[in-house]
Parts: C-alpha cells; sequence; structure tokens
C-alpha cells in the first residue's frame, strides 16, 4: 500500500494527500496502544501517557501554524493558504488547555506535565515543523494539519464514546474534554481543505506538502508505546 503514495498525478495531488490520511487511521487499527484508545479499553496510565505526548505536541500547533502564515505573507506567496494557515491557527488556539484539564482531573498537576518530556517521535515531529516553518516550506505546515484533522474527524468521536461507555478509568467522564472537542469536528472542513489545496499547483510545494503528510503519519504511531 506503501508503494502507492510514492506516485502522485500532480493534477490531482490531493488524492495522495488523502491517501496518507487513510493509511494512517488503517496503521493505528491495527496498533495495539493505539486500538485501546479507540475501543475505550485504555487504562488509566496509558490514557495518562497518550494526554502528556498529546500536550507536548498540540502546544506547538498554534505558534507553529502562525509562524508558517506569517511567513508566506512576508515572502508575498499563496495568499489564500496563508490565511488559511492564519485561521487555523485561531482555530487550535487554547486546545493544549482541554489536555491540561484533563490531566487535572486524572490526579496531575500542570508542573508534573511540563516536567515530563516528549518522546521520540513527537521531538522529531516538533523539529519538523519548526524546520519547515522557519526555513523550509512554510506550506508543509498544511500537509501535517491535514492528516490530524482527517484523523479527528475519524476517530476522535469514537475514542470518547468508548472511553465514556466503558467508564473504566476513575473520573473518566471529566477527563475527555480535547476528545470531546475534536469529536465534534465537521467532516466538511476536511473537504473544504481539499479544495483549497487543490489550487495550489507548483509540484515542489505539493511535493512538501506530501512529504510532511508522510511524515506525520510515520510519527503519529509512536505517541503509543511498543507492546511488550
Amino acid at each position: 500500500m506503501q508503494t502507492q503514495t510514492q506516485s502522485w498525478n500532480p493534477m490531482d495531488w490531493t488524492s495522495a494527500l488523502e491517501d496518507e490520511a487513510r493509511l494512517l487511521v488503517e496503521e493505528l487499527g491495527m496498533h495495539p496502544g493505539a486500538q485501546r484508545l479507540f475501543n475505550g479499553s485504555v487504562g488509566k496510565e496509558g490514557y495518562l501517557s497518550w494526554l502528556v505526548q498529546t500536550y507536548h505536541y498540540v502546544q506547538w500547533t498554534t505558534p507553529l501554524l502562525e509562524q508558517a502564515g506569517l511567513r508566506m505573507k512576508r515572502l508575498g506567496r499563496h495568499v489564500m493558504l496563508a490565511e488559511l494557515l492564519l485561521q487555523k491557527a485561531a482555530e487550535e488556539r487554547g486546545h493544549e488547555r482541554w489536555l491540561l484539564a484533563d490531566l487535572k482531573n486524572l490526579g496531575w498537576t500542570r508542573k508534573q506535565v511540563e516536567s515530563t518530556h516528549p518522546c521520540r517521535a513527537v521531538e522529531a515531529y516538533i523539529a519538523w515543523n519548526r524546520f519547515q516553518s522557519e526555513a523550509g516550506s512554510p506550506t508543509a505546515f498544511l500537509g501535517t494539519a491535514f492528516v490530524l484533522e482527517y484523523l479527528s474527524v475519524h476517530r476522535a468521536g469514537e475514542a470518547m464514546k468508548r472511553l465514556l461507555e466503558r467508564n473504566a478509568i476513575p473520573n473518566i467522564r471529566k477527563a475527555v474534554t480535547f476528545l470531546r472537542g475534536h469529536a465534534g469536528a465537521d467532516g466538511g472542513h476536511v473537504a473544504e481543505l481539499v479544495a483549497v489545496l487543490r489550487t495550489l499547483t507548483e509540484p515542489a510545494e505539493q511535493a512538501a506538502i506530501l512529504l510532511s503528510a508522510r511524515n506525520t503519519r510515520a510519527l503519529y504511531t509512536g505517541l503509543f508505546p511498543e507492546p511488550e
């Protein structure tokens, strides 16, 4: 399946982008740690670990989107896409506070959360997207944003529902703020993003977006511990 994602038609390159997002959902469906989150059987420690690692990358989302959008404006390139990046920065603002609220309701203080370290996958995710926003192709962050938004549409609501149904984690009903916030993600937003991206005709920019989407797919499973 991965071989198919290496070749893409520049006339409809967004199909390859959607393939990356679909592949991530499929890969997570086969990953034991992700399966437990999605079916609600994850234990408290596993859920805490996922929330903490998600916090470590989500706190960078708004700053990086803003930086990428403003840099594109300074460069005078793709004004519509620059505005889209800034719009998404505003939409994502404060989502790290949802994670802190969930962690607080599971007994963790902000100080405890901030004393932890991002895992290797999150470190790589942050480093890659910082490079693209600051010195590479700022448009590339849209590939990352697309894959994560697609994942939210297809899995956040399911994970929240299953966690609440099982009710196995103490105080879980007050600790799904982040998932609930993304459970309402509208699939129309994904379609809207694809429609805007189809206006991008430069092969180098298309390739940069696809590469960021592919890197995000490769790294995201690293948020979950390897099975023992």
